[in-house]
């Protein structure tokens, strides 16, 4: 069974550079790819913090075998009584908690 894998946006910009070079592509070539210009695809490989977390995604899938999820966001319960609430309202919008 495959490891299922927590990432943040660092490692997915990190992973998007990888899994690109392995496909033996370029930036221009991934540009022309991803319908982008290649100053996007710089900074989705080098600026984890510009909020390019789509293209990235689609880059990882494009050039991989894997698929990306997300995002994931943690809800910790702080007194004890959230945990029911949220699953309440996850239940009432159709998700299971």
């Amino acid at each position: 069974m495959l490891r299922k894998a927590t990432m943040n946006e660092n490692d997915l910009a990190v992973l998007a550079k990888e899994f690109r070079k392995q496909a033996d592509r370029t930036r221009a070539q991934a540009a022309r790819d991803m319908k982008v210009s290649q100053t996007s695809i710089f900074n989705a490989e080098e600026t984890p913090e510009q909020g390019l977390i789509k293209l990235r995604m689609r880059m990882i899938e494009t050039y991989s075998k894997f698929k990306v999820r997300g995002p994931v966001y943690l809800l910790e319960d702080k007194q004890g009584s959230s945990e029911k609430f949220v699953s309440g309202i996850l239940t009432w919008r159709g998700c299971e908690f």
